[in-house]
């Protein structure tokens, strides 16, 4: 591959995430699919129906990646949650931190996301609040606290850091056999608990799996250079990590906030991170007009505000402290059977139980 041919690539798989985030922040807008919303819905009211639409999306995501990866298509060790260190201890704090974060912010990162491009102004201080609070925790201040403390728990396991890894190494071939019966678990629960879901979350539930499926093969497939032209070794182009990425909004806030700081700098290049926050909000902001729900909102008052501005720096600390969020654990890396994203999810639903007895208090009391 020749140098143009190469740069040609980076801008095919850059249109195609852009539209693949667009597509996902249109369904998120119309689906009303949201983490911490199935979340309150789950534990306020007993009411499953958009929890089941998340276990739908994650059920179909994992069956998804088990078929690529048998075909060829992807390779699963490249992912960002297959190999290292296991940071166990930041995935549970991180999480914790995010879970509550998502509360008082009301909605995590993708929500967030999707809520500015629906008119909210208070979305959108979030988004950037969150966003240096995330770049800070990966390059600055709070990056010094977090690699002092939490990142020096780790544990290193020769399976790698995957269920389907972990089973293998004990019984070899029953990693995929796992992954598919945990799939085929999720998604019936999904269609028949209750009665199953209305066409309307069925649709949502597909249409985000799609988007994560389609994200994995974009950068996996599609963006994998096996010899690059100038160091001849094989990469994932535009991917921040360079190995292959799927959806995930934590660090992508932070490197939005970086590229647009620092633009001019040649170094500073666009990756699917940055590209995906534009898709997100584009996506959610068509489907707005075209429903006519587009509404300009404001933070109603002084507590309002400092709830989602608390929110918006514990999602960006916790984010990346976890690295990942509720799509790039809850989804993606779920996707993938990782370990560290279990652990992320179980931090990330405690904190926000957390978050709603904060905010029942602050109710209770007027």
């Amino acid at each position: 591959m020749s140098t143009d041919e190469l740069i040609t690539l980076q801008r095919w798989v850059l249109t195609a995430g852009f539209l693949v985030c667009l597509v996902f922040g249109y369904v998120i807008q119309r689906s009303r699919f949201c983490t911490m919303g199935a979340l309150n819905d789950w534990f306020n009211l007993g009411d499953s129906q958009r929890l089941q639409m998340w276990a739908l999306a994650l059920g179909l995501a994992m069956l998804g990646f088990q078929v690529m990866s048998s075909a060829g298509w992807i390779d699963p060790s490249q992912t960002i949650y297959a190999s290292g260190p296991m940071l166990w201890l930041s995935a549970l704090v991180g999480g914790v931190l995010f879970g509550v974060g998502m509360v008082f912010a009301s909605g995590c990162g993708s929500k967030t996301l999707a809520r500015v491009g629906g008119g909210s102004l208070k979305a959108l201080v979030v988004m950037l609040v969150m966003g240096l609070s995330a770049l800070a925790t990966m390059r600055g201040i709070t990056a010094v606290l977090r690699h002092h403390t939490v990142d020096t728990q780790t544990w290193r396991v020769l399976a790698g850091n995957n269920f389907t890894n972990w089973l293998d190494h004990a019984w070899l071939g029953a990693g995929p056999v796992l992954a598919v019966l945990v799939a085929l678990v999720l998604v019936l629960w999904a269609l028949r608990r209750g009665g199953g879901l209305g066409l309307e979350s069925v649709l949502g539930g597909v249409g985000v799996a799609l988007c994560v499926l389609t994200m994995w093969w974009v950068s996996g497939h599609w963006g994998f250079v096996a010899e690059h032209p100038e160091t001849l070794e094989s990469v994932y182009v535009t991917t921040h990590s360079g190995r292959m990425e799927s959806l995930s909004f934590s660090a992508s806030m932070a490197l939005h906030v970086d590229w647009l700081m620092y633009f001019s700098d040649a170094r500073n290049t666009l990756t699917l991170s940055v590209v995906s926050v534009w898709g997100v909000v584009v996506g959610s902001w068509i489907h707005a007009m075209h429903s006519h729900t587009f509404r300009w909102e404001g933070f109603r008052d002084t507590q309002d505000t400092a709830l989602h501005l608390l929110g918006a720096v514990l999602m960006g600390v916790g984010g990346v402290t976890a690295m990942g969020c509720t799509v790039g654990h809850g989804l993606s890396g779920l996707s993938t059977l990782s370990v560290v994203s279990a652990l992320a999810v179980a931090g990330i639903v405690f904190g926000a139980w957390c978050g709603f007895k904060v905010q029942l208090r602050l109710l209770e009391r007027g």
